[in-house]
């Protein structure tokens, strides 16, 4: 997942962690969680994938 591209998420991939569930075998790495909250964007830092929030962001508890 260390390519350029960004991934679009919605809400309804929350809370966000990397690797996400359909990232191939070779790929997989100790679950980290992201926060995404605050920029609308995160970065995994095992990986590097680009994560960014598309829409509205969603409201803080």
């Amino acid at each position: 997942m260390s390519e350029n591209k960004v991934i679009e998420l919605t809400e309804k991939d929350l809370p966000l962690h990397c690797p996400r569930p359909d990232a191939p075998l070779w790929s997989q790495h100790p679950r980290v969680y992201l926060d995404v909250a605050h920029t609308g964007q995160a970065v995994c830092p095992y990986c590097g994938a680009q994560y960014a929030f598309k829409g509205e962001l969603p409201k803080a508890h």
